[in-house]
């Protein structure tokens, strides 16, 4: 069994090349750029581990890892257009670099980059592949949706958020384990409990997140510090402190995402320690960990075997970037 690290170092030796052709230039210098800076790529090394629980890295896993990091990619270029963020891991987002029309276009054809992929794999995986790849990039497409609409919502409940989450983040986390594991030959039953496990791991994931966004180093998050606040992102973080305002805390709050302090990063994340809400999602995570293990202890493979998605599991959710 290899560790993140190694599969990572595997996954690196074949993923870092131009994935694109020279011309034109400005389009393709875009997606290259992208793909280019610092990630963790976290998503395509699960592919591999999901395959390495059931059995040895088969060839095909990496352009199934490939065509996950890239379709990733391609959500992220999107997500930031929408959002107007300035920076993605540290660095300028294509959309500030070289245009929002180039951006949506490097997106693109980053996505059929991707299928390119998995037009490469072994016939009798394809099937299968193809139809929960499918299944999942519009999952992500519906939370996204899901997340641009609650922008516009004073209200949402917590029960609705966390649906978002599951589609917009966790369902291409557990999609990533459960592809590797088709093409390692796991059995339905043993599919179904490492899809729930990431499923779970990337709802705890996406608490750390939201908690970073707000509590977070800028100096090791690589993303704009608040940006979900200055943009009134509902996050975990928000929902529960309009939920446990009362008061003056509630009238700060309400006044905070009516308008546009200078101050208002500072100030909301003032409201969230008071009401005890980064405790509160302390709490959450722990909860959604538990829920992640119990799945993969399901998983009828050598405890041995699971250690690696384990050490990755505790990593993902104490990260502070």
């Amino acid at each position: 069994m290899h560790t993140f690290e190694k599969l990572s170092t595997l996954f690196a030796e074949r993923f870092n090349q131009r994935h694109f052709p020279e011309t034109p230039t400005n389009l393709y210098d875009a997606g290259e750029y992208f793909l280019n800076l610092q990630a963790k790529r976290i998503r395509p090394v699960l592919c591999l581990m999901g395959n390495e629980l059931f059995g040895d890295i088969r060839p095909d896993v990496y352009h199934v890892a490939s065509a996950i990091e890239l379709f990733h990619n391609f959500t992220l270029i999107h997500d930031d257009i929408m959002d107007k963020a300035p920076l993605r891991r540290g660095q300028q987002t294509v959309h500030e670099r070289f245009g929002s029309s180039t951006a949506l276009l490097a997106g693109d054809v980053m996505l059929v980059a991707a299928y390119d992929h998995l037009n490469k794999i072994d016939p009798h995986f394809k099937f299968a592949v193809l139809d929960l790849f499918n299944k999942t990039a519009r999952e992500v497409c519906e939370g996204q949706q899901l997340d641009m609409d609650f922008e516009k919502q004073p209200i949402v409940q917590m029960d609705a958020y966390i649906r978002m989450i599951t589609l917009k983040t966790s369902v291409l986390l557990a999609s990533s384990l459960q592809l590797g594991a088709i093409l390692g030959g796991a059995g339905l039953g043993n599919q179904e409990h490492i899809y729930e496990f990431g499923k779970c791991l990337g709802i705890a994931f996406q608490v750390q997140d939201d908690y970073l966004d707000a509590f977070g180093d800028p100096t090791k998050f690589g993303k704009q510090v608040g940006g979900d606040i200055l943009s009134d992102k509902k996050t975990f973080l928000l929902i529960k402190a309009l939920e446990a305002a009362k008061g003056k805390d509630k009238e700060a709050l309400e006044k905070l995402l009516k308008e546009n302090s200078p101050r208002k990063v500072e100030e909301m994340v003032s409201i969230f320690r008071s009401l005890q809400v980064d405790k509160w999602a302390f709490g959450l995570k722990k909860q959604y960990m538990g829920e992640a293990l119990r799945h993969l202890e399901e998983i009828a493979v050598l405890s041995s075997r699971k250690k690696p998605l384990e050490e990755l599991a505790e990593f993902l959710v104490q990260r502070d970037y």
